[in-house]
Order: C-alpha cells, then sequence, then structure tokens
C-alpha cells in the first residue's frame, strides 16, 4: 500500500514531463518549418503571411504594405494556404458552402399586422400590452 503512494506522484510527474517535452518538440518543428508565404497565427491571435525568417524573428505582414517583427516563439500556428485565405477573405471552406434554400409558397404570406407610429393603438391603452395613452 505504501508503496502505491510513493509511486503514483512519481508516474504523474513523468506523464506531465513526457507531455511537455511533446509539445515543446511540436513547437520547435513548427518553428523551423516557416517559410516565406506562410499564413501564421500568433498567440496574440493576429493572422499574418510570413515575409522574411531570421534566427530568431519572423517579419510578418499583417496588412498590405504594413511589416512587424516577431519571435518564433510567438507563433502559434502555421495554416494550410486554403484556411489562411479562408479567413482572410472570409470565404467559407470547401465543405461549408451555404446550401440553397428552399423557397416556401406561404413565406411571402404574413399573418401579424404591421407596425404603425400612428396613435390609432393609443386608444387601446395598456389592455394590449401597449404603452398607455398620453392625454
Amino acid at each position: 500500500m505504501n508503496l502505491i503512494i510513493l509511486l503514483l506522484p512519481i508516474i504523474a510527474i513523468v506523464l506531465m514531463f513526457r507531455s511537455q517535452k511533446k509539445r515543446q518538440s511540436q513547437m520547435q518543428q513548427m518553428q523551423t518549418a516557416l517559410e516565406p508565404g506562410a499564413g501564421v497565427r500568433t498567440i496574440g491571435g493576429l493572422y499574418a503571411q510570413v515575409k522574411a525568417v531570421n534566427e530568431e524573428t519572423v517579419e510578418l505582414e499583417i496588412a498590405p504594405g504594413v511589416f512587424t517583427h516577431f519571435t518564433k516563439s510567438a507563433i502559434a500556428a502555421v495554416l494550410e494556404p486554403a484556411e489562411y485565405d479562408a479567413i482572410i477573405n472570409g470565404r467559407p471552406a470547401d465543405d461549408e458552402l451555404p446550401e440553397p434554400e428552399a423557397e416556401d409558397a406561404d413565406a411571402d404570406r404574413v399573418d401579424e399586422k404591421p407596425l404603425t407610429l400612428t396613435k390609432d393603438g393609443a386608444d387601446k391603452g395598456e389592455a394590449e400590452g401597449g404603452a398607455p395613452a398620453s392625454k
């Protein structure tokens, strides 16, 4: 019983270090894969296009003609070209295309009375939920 109490924290610590090391290696691999022309998302949620990659920094174009420098560790994700285009230009992905709506024959018919701004309904007062008549 005492052995289990000692082993559980050790196993938990080993698993935490292992997952952290795996995340670090994935981040390192992503940072080395940066190349000019790639679309990226920073840790602050900024979408930009890579213009140049230096040893420790990346030059990003955040708008046409607007360039900024970020550290490589500030890059959260490298995006696929189609995903980057969909985000920047507002185009839906191929599988998210809107379906054409079916037209209903009853869609043109309106059952409710139109809203008017005349004082004709003011005589009804609060009986139908309207505003009380002013005098």
